[in-house]
C-alpha cells in the first residue's frame, strides 16, 4: 500500500536527505587509496551520530539476506553491483567505488547512492558512472505528477540500454517513508505509461544500476548480500530519493 506524504513530511524528509548528502560526502573525500572499506563504514557512522540520526541499513535483513546486514553503508567496488559489505579490503588506486547510505532521523528515512573512481580513472568507469547519473536524472525527470512507474523506467532503461550497458533484473528503486522500503516498487526497464499514476505526495527512492559489458548477468558473492556481474565487468549505482510535487519532482537527498 502506497503511503502519501504531507507537505510537512516531505520536508521533514529533506532534513533527513540532507544528512544521507553530508554522510555521502563525507565518505567520498575519505576514500583515498590505501583506506579499508570498513574505515569508510565508520566515516559515515561518525556523520550519523554527528546528527543524532541513525542507519536503516545497519541490521536490516530482507527475504533473501542470510545474515542482518552489518554496517551502515553497502561499499561495492569493481565488479560489485550493490549490497556490498564493507570489509578490510583497502581501496587501489583506479578502484570503481559504489556507497549506497541511508538515514533515520525523527522517523523519516532517506537513501542515496553515488559511484566514482579512486585515483585514476580508466575512460570506460568514467563514461558508465557519467551514464548512470544520466539514467537517474532521466528518471527523475520522468517522476511528475500524471506519469507512471513504468514511465521512469523507461526513462531509465533507455538512457542504460541506449549506452549499451547492462541492468541487473529484479532489483531497482522503491517507495520509502516512514520505512525505507515500502511501495511501490521502481524497476530500472519497463513501457511508458503502464503501473502505478503518480500523485503529488509520493515518495520514491530511484536507483539505476548498470553494468559495464552490457550484458544483465549476476549472482550473489559467497556473503549472501554483495551482487557482483557474472563476466567480471565493472557496475555502477546512482540513487536519490525524491517527492513528487505538483511542482514537479523534488530531489530529498541532494546536497
Amino acid at each position: 500500500m502506497v503511503q502519501l506524504k504531507t507537505d510537512t513530511s516531505i520536508a521533514a524528509m529533506r532534513e533527513t536527505g540532507r544528512v544521507v548528502a553530508r554522510l555521502l560526502d563525507a565518505v567520498r573525500k575519505a576514500a583515498t587509496t590505501g583506506v579499508s572499506l570498513r574505515e569508510l563504514d565508520e566515516v559515515a557512522r561518525g556523520v550519523l551520530r554527528e546528527a543524532g540520526a541513525t542507519s536503516p541499513f545497519l541490521n536490516y535483513r530482507p527475504h533473501f539476506a542470510p545474515t542482518p546486514f552489518p554496517a551502515v553503508i553497502c561499499a561495492s567496488v569493481n565488479d560489485a553491483i550493490v549490497h556490498g559489505i564493507p570489509t578490510d579490503q583497502r581501496l587501489r588506486d583506479g578502484d570503481l567505488v559504489s556507497i549506497d547510505a541511508g538515514a533515520m532521523l525523527d522517523g523519516w528515512a532517506g537513501d542515496s547512492a553515488i559511484s566514482f573512481t579512486v585515483g585514476s580513472a580508466r575512460p570506460s568507469d568514467t563514461r558508465l558512472v557519467e551514464t548512470a547519473f544520466e539514467a537517474l536524472e532521466a528518471g527523475i525527470a520522468a517522476a511528475v505528477v500524471g506519469n507512471r512507474i513504468g514511465d521512469i523506467a523507461h526513462a531509465i532503461g533507455t538512457v542504460c540500454r541506449t549506452a549499451g550497458y547492462g541492468i541487473p533484473e529484479g532489483f531497482g528503486g522503491h517507495g520509502i517513508g516512514r520505512a525505507m522500503h515500502e511501495d511501490p516498487g521502481v524497476p530500472n526497464e519497463g513501457r511508458p505509461g503502464r503501473g502505478m499514476k503518480l500523485r503529488h505526495g509520493m515518495v520514491l527512492a530511484i536507483e539505476p544500476m548498470l553494468i559495464g559489458s552490457g550484458k544483465d548477468a549476476f549472482h550473489a558473492d559467497r556473503d549472501g548480500w554483495t551482487l557482483r556481474t557474472s563476466d567480471g565487468s565493472r557496475a555502477a549505482h546512482a540513487e536519490h530519493t525524491v517527492a513528487i510535487t505538483n511542482d514537479g519532482p523534488r530531489i530529498l537527498t541532494a546536497p
